[in-house]
């Protein structure tokens, strides 16, 4: 069994409970289920979690390089030279990041609000980008990011692979049996 889940802002990627935050134990009711792969307590979308050891493997395991897709909202307006750095690689403290895709986009439509608000600025644009990985370092988009100068004000995963968001809610989660 594949559940799709899209995880809100402020959950953390785990049943067991950790210092008064919520966790995955408050949505998904379902027996022996785990994630595949995480996704950071401050961000939102799209969450994978199975009952099948091996499919967690494939589907969480770098080597694997299962393709995601983010979407991410950054303090600034970069233009398409200052985000060729992605498809070389961007030099982070724990090493070079393989190359990835990254491109401005319009905020994705059907988005739903996030609560709280992103703070806003008056005086310093915004923009959304859409970000492509095969790979999965810790905190890796919002870090890509500020190293071009671009931090992180909201961050969405709306692919994983073959599975996407689609028309889920935050808190809503889709049960997929594979075969």
């Amino acid at each position: 069994m594949i559940v799709l889940f899209n995880k809100p802002f402020r959950v953390l990627c785990q049943f067991s409970p950790h210092e008064n935050k919520t966790t995955l134990k408050e949505f998904i009711k379902l027996p022996n289920v785990y994630p595949a792969g995480r996704l950071d307590y401050d961000s939102e979308g799209l969450l994978l979690l199975t009952d099948d050891g091996k499919l967690q493997h494939r589907l969480s395991d770098p080597k694997h390089q299962k393709k995601k897709v983010y979407w991410a909202q950054v303090e600034g307006a970069p233009t398409a030279d200052e985000l060729k750095p992605f498809s070389t690689g961007i030099d982070l403290k724990d090493g070079r990041t393989k190359p990835a895709s990254a491109k401005v986009i319009s905020e994705p439509t059907g988005l739903w609000p996030r609560n709280p608000p992103i703070r806003e600025r008056k005086n310093i644009p915004d923009t959304w980008l859409e970000i492509t990985l095969t790979e999965g370092k810790n905190r890796q988009v919002r870090r890509m990011c500020a190293a071009l100068g671009y931090p992180v004000l909201r961050l969405v995963r709306a692919e994983i692979a073959n599975y996407s968001l689609k028309e889920l809610q935050p808190g809503e989660f889709k049960v997929i049996n594979n075969q």
